[in-house]
């Protein structure tokens, strides 16, 4: 295997950290991308990866994002992410996480973690007692933090709309034709506040049946997770897993917009380049999707309450108005854009 700092996705992190817990059977990776603007702040992975280059390209990847995100987001936190191993049989007990959270406890608050795929409250909780650095904590009603999906959701969906604006002239998503691939916490929640104001769903998820039951609550279409992305529709919202907008994908694309709440869902940065040539707006992933990591941002920091959450997320259309106008007027990729200016604001060129 190449050494760490060869692969494609390393990009001047600031450290890498593997631990391994044999008696509870932890296996885990710590990227920290940057503390330029504070502590290393983003969410743990549970996942069964093929192997470990693939965790490790996975933990660079979203932590770089992560950096990406905060800074956009107007937090003082830096970007990091870690991944943790799971088995075939995604196999979690309470000592794996409390070994999680003695490596976390390590690095003397450089790096804070919160729930992301395959992790709950429920794990921040058992985390929680072996370091302080850590959010995404059960809270009282109207305090910041807790689960950060809905807030997540609630971001992208202010998003989607400002991308029907742009894209489509509209005010409304009345009849808007919105396709949505994953449906979990932040993909249910979206289609849901989607079909609260009256558009029109297609949904797809790795489970069939979920999808079929939420398009039938919703008056939706359930379709493959295969078609997803090809369907005819004004909007795609991906909200599962990364790297799912790829040259191939890209050109099946019959839609005005791109706008969903998946993490790094370009597979390169020439993907990008690809969806501005086919003039199909496009939505950064990490400004449309920072809602979760305000909420529990701020529950760290202890800087408001879920009234300052939601008067945060609140702004990220006018961030993502931003970017999509200097794209208009320089004639660079969305992504090139909020690309550059995340770096300017973490110190980078």
């Amino acid at each position: 295997m190449s050494a760490t700092w060869d692969l494609p996705d390393f990009d001047d992190h600031e450290s890498v950290h593997l631990f391994r817990d044999p008696e509870s059977g932890l296996s885990a990776i710590i990227a920290i991308h940057s503390t330029h603007l504070g502590p290393a702040a983003g969410g743990v992975r549970f996942w069964h990866y093929q192997d470990s280059t693939l965790a490790i390209t996975d933990a660079l990847r979203l932590s770089r994002g992560m950096s990406f995100k905060n800074a956009m987001a107007g937090l003082p936190m830096g970007g990091g992410k870690a991944v943790i191993l799971a088995d075939k049989a995604s196999t979690k007990t309470p000592e794996m996480l409390r070994a999680f959270g003695r490596s976390i406890e390590s690095l003397g608050g450089r790096y804070v973690t919160a729930e992301d795929v395959g992790m709950t409250d429920d794990d921040m909780v058992v985390i929680g007692s072996e370091t302080e650095h850590v959010s995404g904590l059960p809270v009282e009603t109207g305090e910041a933090g807790g689960d950060p999906g809905p807030s997540t959701a609630m971001g992208v969906f202010l998003g989607v709309k400002a991308a029907i604006k742009r894209a489509l002239g509209k005010d409304s998503v009345a009849d808007v034709h919105v396709a949505i691939q994953g449906i979990g916490s932040v993909g249910g929640g979206l289609a849901r506040l989607l079909a609260g104001e009256g558009a029109r769903l297609t949904l797809a998820d790795v489970n069939e049946e979920r999808a079929r039951a939420f398009a039938a609550d919703l008056g939706g279409e359930a379709v493959s997770p295969d078609a997803i992305l090809a369907v005819e529709a004004d909007i795609v919202s991906p909200c599962a897993l990364g790297a799912v907008l790829t040259e191939r994908s890209i050109a099946e694309l019959r839609c005005a917009a791109v706008a969903g709440g998946a993490n790094n869902q370009l597979e390169t940065r020439e993907d990008g380049r690809r969806l501005f040539d086919r003039g199909i707006l496009y939505a950064p992933d990490y400004v449309i999707n920072a809602g979760g990591i305000i909420n529990v941002g701020l529950e760290y920091l202890g800087q408001g309450d879920r009234a300052e959450v939601e008067t945060r997320i609140a702004k990220i259309p006018e961030r993502l108005e931003q970017v999509w106008q200097e794209s208009a007027e320089t004639g660079d990729p969305a992504s090139e854009v909020a690309d550059r200016i995340a770096r300017r604001l973490i110190g980078r060129r």
